[in-house]
């Protein structure tokens, strides 16, 4: 739970290399099966011949993912890579070219995902054009609604955009492959929307022969009090994109598709070193450890823990605009204004500031959130040390 600076200062790590190390630094278990594999082979490239961990993890992968249904995988280096993979894939199969991504979303920064992605507008400075045929509609983020409403009063109108604006006026589901969404924002601000707008999306691929891909590279693997954060909604994505904490930190990403989706042939799409066999090897040990001390009941009872406690730190803290998540992935956006709701971003920097100063490690998110994800294997007394030194530093600086 703790990362050292060279100073020999500890920290308390409340953001898991940014949703990462679900299991913690240093693992013995993950270490262990690194030092392993390493003294029998550093690397095979599953693109020529197949390692005995690299099919290991994937039937893993198939076995734990939403969807009792045939699947395959491609295994890649990083998330960036697991969305560009899909959004290939998409195309290949459906043989359509244009995408739905959502306004606030994070794919990543490579060509193909940075043009899903939808978060903040320095990512695209001076890189376009980027992959054309992508059109991006409002997240279901209640608190700042695009559309001024209120949920439920609202009747979901970002749905009732996409379905009666988009697809009948701007992209017609004959030329769409799929809609591309994160179950619950990530870099976007850790918001959570409502548990029908998810239902929604799976209704309208559906009835309009359309590919729902999630992108759980930041909520899968425990993070959000279940594996993966499709099963809140008990919906199975037709492709879903996987890294970060999928191997604890070693480089690792994965696209798990329906097998009738990942039709292309070979030579399609490749690459040397996805399902290198020390990050299988570090995978396999980390799904391992997630599963046999059920993590995600840890994320979903102490999650709903911090979720509490900050809930009173809203009351008290005129700054404290909205708190929300799921699980150990917990999202406070600050404010200038509880009343105009004005982003309060030099002031959330400032508290990170100063919380890195007192030894507790937060990330930014979305306008002026702050980002809370520690590993899955915090205890309760861990917890209230990092509030307390939250707390201090709001009342330090008058918030």
């Amino acid at each position: 739970m703790t990362l050292t600076d060279p100073d020999g200062n500890v920290y308390l790590d409340f953001s898991s290399c940014i949703a990462t190390t679900n299991i913690g630094h240093s693992d013995p278990n993950v270490t262990e099966a690194i030092k392993k594999q390493i003294e029998r082979i550093l690397h095979t490239s599953p693109s020529d011949f197949y390692s005995e961990l690299t099919t290991k993890l994937a039937e893993k992968l198939v076995e734990i993912t939403p969807g009792n249904f045939p699947k395959r995988v491609f295994f890649s280096n990083s998330g960036t890579e697991a969305i560009e993979c899909a959004f290939k894939v998409a195309r290949w199969h459906t043989g359509r070219i244009r995408m739905i991504s959502f306004i606030g979303s994070f794919h990543g920064r490579t060509f193909g995902s940075l043009s899903l992605t939808g978060s903040r507008a320095h990512h695209f400075n001076k890189f376009s054009p980027l992959v054309p045929e992508v059109t991006h509609v409002p997240y279901a983020y209640c608190y700042r609604c695009a559309f001024k409403k209120e949920y439920p009063k609202c009747g979901l109108e970002c749905i009732n955009y996409i379905e009666n604006i988009v697809l009948k006026s701007i992209c017609p589901p004959e030329e769409l492959a799929g809609i591309v969404v994160e179950p619950i924002l990530g870099e976007g601000g850790y918001v959570v929307p409502p548990s029908d707008f998810i239902l929604e999306l799976k209704r309208i691929c559906e009835a309009n022969n359309l590919l729902l891909i999630f992108d759980e590279v930041q909520t899968g693997f425990g993070r959000t009090g279940k594996l993966f954060a499709a099963e809140h909604w008990k919906v199975e994505p037709d492709i879903i994109c996987l890294a970060k904490a999928i191997a604890n930190g070693f480089p690792m990403g994965a696209t798990v598709c329906k097998s009738k989706i990942m039709d292309w042939i070979a030579g399609s799409h490749a690459n040397t070193f996805g399902g290198n066999p020390v990050g299988c090897a570090a995978s396999l040990a980390t799904i391992e450890s997630i599963i046999s001390q059920r993590l995600w009941e840890n994320s979903e009872k102490l999650g709903n823990y911090l979720l509490f406690r900050l809930n009173e730190f809203k009351e008290e803290f005129k700054s404290i605009g909205d708190v929300r998540g799921k699980g150990l992935m917990v999202g406070v956006e600050l404010v200038k204004n509880k009343n105009t709701k004005e982003p309060a971003r030099e002031e959330r920097d400032l508290v990170l500031k100063h919380c890195f100063e007192k030894g507790l490690l937060l990330l930014p998110g979305g306008f002026s959130t702050l980002r809370f994800a520690p590993p899955l294997i915090i205890t309760k007394e861990q917890i209230d040390i990092g509030l307390n030194i939250l707390y201090q530093t709001f009342k330090g600086l008058k918030l």
